[in-house]
């Protein structure tokens, strides 16, 4: 049932969001449109609200809308759903993480949208190694970038179009080969001062876990919906990391705990 225009004149600015808030997770998913004729305001205030509860952590934007949080948490987002969700927010933090690859280094890249964007962003880079259970990252890398690609092997999750395995290699014969990379990027479900960096993946956390413990740097790709939040699978804890690139500012918390663990925070210049 929609406000009336005089209800509607009635609101202020924080009334009005905390009804929005509340519409966005009673409906689950939204566009700015909708939201304007409900709530009587033009697109820029809708698109100014859902920024904001954007990063409050109450909702997640999207391109033209927001969806709610118990939304996105319900399960696991096809890969084709996903490339759509806080797709300005994972291009700033794709931009940051690439300026810390270095030509002629050695990287693993995990799988998830927020580095596919990553790996697009390394086309000015050269003479790259780059080792990845994302089978999505070897068609999105410039060729001019890349020395060698390697695809981790094990069984391909179809909702994120990633192989679950082990991180390793083997040559002929059976024999295991040791392999260990400069810089490890992670993209990750959640970040929390209690739990760390989590997922919703048994398996994927067990080898996100070990692509972290075989870099000699890593880097935590997670944008600002994360903050605050555990999901099923622990993947380390924030220590373990040595950059967390995020699109802004964390809550005081957290941001307190990164700075104790010698995690080092980066966000877009203000």
């Amino acid at each position: 049932m929609s406000v009336d225009k005089e209800e509607r004149q009635r609101h202020l600015p924080a009334g009005r969001k905390a009804q929005l808030a509340a519409y966005v997770a009673e409906a689950g998913q939204v566009t700015v449109g909708e939201l304007a004729d409900r709530f009587g305001v033009s697109i820029d205030t809708v698109r100014r609200d859902l920024d904001h509860l954007s990063a409050e952590g109450v909702l997640v934007r999207t391109y033209g809308g927001a969806v709610s949080l118990a939304t996105i948490s319900r399960t696991d987002r096809a890969v084709d759903q996903r490339l759509s969700l806080q797709e300005q927010e994972k291009e700033k933090i794709a931009a940051l993480a690439a300026a810390l690859v270095q030509d002629g280094s050695t990287i693993m890249i995990n799988g998830g949208t927020t580095t596919l964007a990553l790996a697009r962003e390394l086309s000015r880079h050269r003479d790259l190694t780059v080792a990845t259970n994302n089978l999505l990252v070897p068609g999105v890398l410039a060729p001019s970038a890349i020395r060698d690609i390697y695809i981790f092997g094990g069984a391909v999750r179809s909702s994120t179009l990633a192989t679950i395995g082990p991180v390793s290699f083997r040559v002929h014969g059976g024999a295991e080969l040791d392999i260990s990379c400069d810089l490890a990027l992670i993209g990750v479900g959640a970040v929390s001062e209690e739990a760390g960096y989590t997922t919703s993946n048994l398996a994927e956390a067990a080898m996100m876990k070990e692509m972290i413990s075989r870099a000699a740097r890593v880097a935590i790709l997670a944008d600002s919906s994360k903050f605050g939040r555990r999901l099923f699978a622990q993947v380390s804890d924030l220590s373990s990391a040595d950059y967390l690139i995020t699109d802004s500012t964390p809550p005081p918390g957290l941001r307190n705990a990164l700075a104790a663990s010698n995690v080092e925070l980066i966000t877009p210049a203000a």
